[in-house]
């Protein structure tokens, strides 16, 4: 049954506009989360939010860094109650860990993993929009509420700072692996 007090023209829009985005806010939560759960519940308040505040969602394609905006004030929400949880997720993982064999792992993508883990959360939100997301300068800079001078001024010290973790110069290797990441 639909609600008679909501326009076609509305629902249609937001209809849409879930199908289009729905994969990449997805994608978006996964990386960002431990758990299907949290997932579940960034997407449904990422476009809770969306459905709220219909009429400020850009149009076509700058619709996704709003999404992203969105999902990442979400997140920042869910962290701020996270404390008690992570502590008892911790000591699962330790105590499943027990007895188990770890896969093997590439050095290089270790040592990635190592020094992007060393980097405040701002540098590796910014990266992480770059790399696993694949956006622009002005898409980062709407997802992050900044200028498109300032995302980028971000990202090429986040870059920098990453590289220099690693102990190298050379960007494009260390972010084509971060890119390849899935998480």
């Amino acid at each position: 049954m639909q609600d008679p007090r909501v326009p076609p023209d509305t629902r249609d829009r937001f209809e849409a506009l879930y199908r289009a985005c729905y994969p990449a806010v997805h994608r978006y939560a996964l990386r960002r989360t431990d758990s299907a759960d949290d997932v579940a519940d960034v997407i449904a308040e990422t476009f809770l939010a969306a459905w709220r505040r219909l009429d400020d969602v850009p149009e076509g394609a700058a619709a996704l860094p709003w999404l992203y905006g969105a999902a990442r004030r979400v997140l920042a929400n869910h962290r701020r109650g996270e404390t008690r949880r992570s502590a008892l997720a911790a000591r699962l993982r330790g105590e499943l860990a027990i007895g188990q064999e770890p896969a093997p792992v590439d050095p290089r993508t270790e040592a990635i993993r190592t020094a992007f883990a060393a980097l405040g959360p701002s540098d590796r939100e910014v990266l992480a929009l770059a790399s696993w997301e694949e956006l622009s300068g002005p898409e980062i800079a709407k997802v992050l509420g900044c200028s498109s001078t300032a995302a980028r001024l971000r990202l090429h010290r986040a870059r920098k700072r990453l590289a220099r973790l690693l102990g190298t110069t050379d960007e494009v290797p260390v972010m084509t692996t971060l890119g390849g990441e899935t998480r």
